[in-house]
């Protein structure tokens, strides 16, 4: 098997979507929010964009931990396309193949 195309059937295992698909990282809908929280805090200090979850930000809107989490879940995620495990946050995220952005908040996705 060649290189690259062992290096892209290990991301489509670590990763679980298919390359051909738009992903998203989002808040695993059964994680506990003191979970949530804890690992929001560390994406935003870990390389994700949260610029757009602070009060004057086009998604700071809803104000609640889970929509904070999913918007920097995924701009972690994004930014860390390359690395096996980019969506864990300690089992407090997942993939999704719908797009979660609303209004003007645009959640970047995979090609």
């Amino acid at each position: 098997m060649a290189a690259p195309q062992a290096v892209r059937l290990l991301m489509l295992f670590y990763t679980g979507v298919a390359f051909s698909e738009a992903a998203w990282c989002v808040v695993r809908s059964e994680a506990s929010e003191q979970a949530v929280q804890t690992a929001l805090d560390y994406a935003c200090g870990a390389g994700a964009d949260c610029t757009p979850i602070q009060p004057s930000g086009l998604c700071y809107l809803p104000n609640t931990v889970q929509a904070h989490a999913s918007y920097a879940f995924n701009s972690y995620f994004q930014r860390s396309r390359n690395s096996p495990g980019s969506c864990s946050f300690s089992g407090t995220a997942t993939i999704a193949t719908t797009d979660p952005s609303y209004g003007s908040c645009v959640y970047p996705s995979s090609p």
